[in-house]
């Protein structure tokens, strides 16, 4: 083997143990874990889909150590969950700067697991992207994707980059392939929210949506250059579109003079600050173009 590929594998193995030092492992199971990232001194963060439950939540520490853990929050649409544990006293390395991050750079994702210690895998960033949403109407900002596969107990681990710091959490759940770094931006915003009120406020409407293909006619009639819209498939009567006079049925094609062609497009529009604001929405019934406005709502904690 060259001195080349030992000082690198070397170097490799030193920056995994030194990120492991801020790793957890979490479980609710008698088999099986995700890992967590200490990001503060006795507040850890993992991932939102990984944690099954609410209770009886454990962590094992980097001495080996398995401790009880509370949980503070979580925020599906970023996939972040943020647990409370006082014997969680050391930091995951220092946040990187995330912009240095470009497609090709080298990558860890360092977890742990509740018995054999650290684990890690080595990749590439595949993408960075300004800025993207989740299909559950999160920005993510930047949007990295990172060409690395990540077994189960690592979900929620660090990702470390070249210069040994975190630029995010590892999270499969907003990828088709591989995975994508949570980046230290929005992990940061997410736990001070819960933190300081235990969920993250999100705007809410009342409907079911599902994406649908405008008929050409149609189409052509609305002169829409968008082939697509999101059609109402269910409605809560006494939610804000419901009180509004949306109808199963309808076709959302303009939201606060945003066209609509995915559901995305409006999730994307009921960040926090809508939560009270009146939002004109157009709309197609029976083939004609219709006009209304809604009050957007704030989703009840753990509602859909």
């Amino acid at each position: 083997m060259s001195t080349e590929l030992i000082e690198l594998s070397n170097a490799l193995a030193r920056e995994t143990d030194r990120a492991a030092a801020g790793i957890v492992a979490v479980h609710i199971e008698a088999r099986g874990s995700s890992s967590g990232v200490v990001w503060r001194a006795g507040i850890i963060v993992t991932a939102e889909h990984a944690l099954r439950r609410d209770e009886e939540i454990h962590v094992t520490l980097p001495d080996g150590r398995v401790v009880p853990a509370q949980l503070v929050g979580r925020d599906a649409s970023t996939d972040l969950a943020v647990l409370k544990c006082d014997e969680a006293t050391t930091p995951v390395a220092e946040v990187s700067d995330v912009s240095t991050i470009k497609p090709g750079s080298l990558v860890l994702v360092v977890g742990r697991t509740r018995a054999s210690g650290p684990v890690a895998a080595l990749g590439t960033v595949s993408l960075v992207a300004t800025e993207r949403r989740t299909w559950i109407g999160a920005a993510l900002s930047p949007y990295v994707r990172l060409d690395v596969g990540i077994q189960p107990t690592a979900v929620g681990g660090a990702v470390i980059d070249a210069y040994g710091g975190a630029i995010g959490i590892a999270t499969p759940r907003f990828a088709r392939f591989g995975a994508i770094a949570i980046p230290a931006s929005t992990v940061n915003r997410v736990v001070d929210a819960l933190l300081k009120g235990g969920h993250i406020p999100q705007g809410y409407l009342g409907v079911g949506l599902h994406p649908i293909r405008l008929p050409e006619a149609l189409r052509q009639s609305l002169q829409r250059n968008e082939k697509t819209a999101a059609m109402v498939v269910e409605v809560e009567p006494d939610g804000p579109a419901g009180k509004a006079g949306i109808i199963i049925g309808d076709m959302l094609i303009s939201f606060d003079a945003h066209a609509i062609s995915r559901v995305e497009d409006v999730h994307a529009q009921l960040a926090a600050e809508a939560i009270g604001k009146s939002i004109a929405v157009k709309f197609v019934r029976g083939g004609v173009a219709q006009d209304t406005s809604i009050v957007v709502g704030e989703r009840a904690h753990g509602g859909k």
